[in-house]
């Protein structure tokens, strides 16, 4: 596809400061502009129907869910015990 001004629009939202110059120092080493980089997660997304990658969450915060998840079952179990 190719992308000129009279099939094209403008995007806006915010993003974290520092994910941004980071993100953008990234694109850069890797010959890209954030522009181009959206551009291609947008049209792989389209592609296939779907997120192109599979969100999870980080290991700290997967832990603590299953901490939380853990206490929760021992606590039903000995109020079942009750």
């Amino acid at each position: 596809m190719e992308y000129n001004s009279s099939n094209t629009t403008n995007m806006s939202f915010r993003v974290d400061k520092t994910i941004k110059k980071r993100a953008d120092a990234l694109f850069k080493s890797l010959g890209l502009n954030t522009s181009v980089a959206l551009n291609m997660f947008l049209t792989q997304c389209v592609r296939e129907q779907g997120i192109p990658f599979t969100p999870k969450m980080t290991s700290d915060a997967k832990k603590a869910q299953n901490i939380i998840e853990d206490e929760n079952l021992i606590n039903n179990n000995i109020e079942d015990l009750l």
